[in-house]
């Protein structure tokens, strides 16, 4: 790997590890049940759970939606993977639900794909890059809670 490889495979993993560590800081519960990105790295310079997509963009990062919201986006730039196919493998509960394969068309390309969510599908879901060997290339989760009820009266 060249010094220039190495330097941003560096800052994106800091950068990434700040988001990772700042989204600690602002949610509160079980260790087990945090939202997280990780894994990402040379190939997928960023990776986020988004509300919605705007000029290939993602609108918002999501590290927690309650269940009054049915629909997510994961959003993945990928660097480095012209002409190869990457999937994304959408979990829940340790069970594969989805899987999009992308047709990568450029050195630097960007891609997403969304799920619905039925309310009781709560807890946490996680999104994972792979490539067309099977290797994971990037993973990242978010926690589906249950929303609040309505204050009545109030």
């Amino acid at each position: 790997m060249n010094n220039g490889k190495l330097l941003l495979t560096v800052v994106a993993f800091l950068s990434l590890n700040l988001f990772y560590y700042s989204s600690f800081a602002q949610e509160a519960g079980d260790a087990s049940t945090e939202p997280a990105v990780s894994a990402v790295g040379e190939y997928v310079p960023r990776a986020a759970f988004t509300s919605g997509i705007q000029d290939r963009e993602p609108t918002d990062t999501i590290t927690t939606l309650s269940n009054d919201k049915d629909k997510i986006y994961f959003f993945s730039e990928l660097s480095g993977l012209g002409g190869k196919i990457i999937t994304h493998r959408w979990e829940y509960q340790g069970q594969v639900i989805s899987e999009i394969k992308f047709n990568v068309g450029g050195p630097r390309w960007r891609v997403w794909s969304s799920k619905t969510l039925l309310p009781q599908w709560t807890g946490v879901w996680r999104a994972s890059i792979i490539d067309g060997e099977g290797n994971s290339l990037g993973v990242a989760s978010f926690n589906y809670t249950a929303s609040e009820p309505a204050n009545q009266g109030k």
